[in-house]
């Protein structure tokens, strides 16, 4: 049965991923992202294999989301699947010696944007009682490591914010489930550490680490399981990764 989808941050990354696995399982597609260039690429390749409907919005900007979000086709609603995907690191500099702007950043991205979408839907998920809400944490809301403060805690909200629904939504089919990547190899440390492609190189030298089509694969695997099961969490690292961020084993 075909669902509709809207993933957050569809642009790279899991998003770009994701959305790819989902159209080719043909499921329509609500895709969000800040960059409109990518964005309508995206839509262009996917559209030959489903129904897509591409959005530019910056979730951050809580003015203006609710009035995009009201922009979505009705042949794109209700929305059963919410992949809150969107987010972000930058810096890793230690607490008295990072920039306030970063923090807010990240705030603003993995904690206050994340609210203001899953408010927006969640009351229609909980009238229509049906729904799956897939939130993207990280291993760094589990793991503190230096340099991980602030991002590392906008994690842990996910992670903690996912149990609340959970408890909240007892009693209604809507279903929650929070993931958690450890070391995967995406555009997330070019951002993190402002456009240096060689720093972020060394992050995945000489491991294995996941690819966005590992978390894709996961995403659609939580949201198949039969509608009477809720995958509550799951960490997944690379074989080469284990307790903690900065736990890693390198060849060579």
């Amino acid at each position: 049965m075909s669902k509709t989808v809207l993933i957050t941050g569809a642009s790279s990354g899991f998003g770009a991923a994701t959305a790819r696995l989902f159209a080719n399982k043909g499921h329509r597609l609500v895709l969000l992202a800040r960059r409109q260039e990518r964005l309508e690429a995206l839509q262009q390749e996917l559209a030959e294999l489903t129904e897509v409907c591409a959005l530019t919005a910056d979730i951050c900007n809580i003015q203006q989301l609710p009035g995009r979000l009201k922009s979505i086709p009705d042949a794109f609603t209700p929305i059963d699947i919410l992949v809150n995907n969107a987010g972000l690191a930058l810096g890793m500099e230690k607490a008295h010696e990072t920039h306030w702007e970063d923090w807010q950043t990240m705030v603003d991205t993995n904690i206050t944007g994340l609210l203001a979408i899953t408010r927006y839907f969640l009351p229609q998920m909980v009238q229509h009682n049906t729904g799956h809400i897939i939130n993207i944490a990280s291993t760094a809301g589990s793991w503190p490591y230096p340099g991980g403060n602030t991002y590392g805690a906008s994690k842990a909200f996910v992670q903690q914010f996912s149990r609340g629904l959970r408890a909240d939504l007892l009693g209604t089919k809507v279903r929650v489930t929070t993931l958690s990547p450890g070391m995967a190899e995406t555009e997330f440390s070019e951002v993190r550490f402002h456009g240096n492609k060689q720093q972020a190189a060394s992050v995945y030298e000489n491991t294995k680490p996941l690819s966005a089509e590992d978390i894709a694969d996961i995403i659609y695997w939580v949201s198949s399981v039969p509608s009477h099961v809720n995958i509550n969490e799951m960490e997944i690292m690379p074989v080469d990764q284990s307790w903690g961020p900065l736990a890693v084993h390198r060849n060579g």
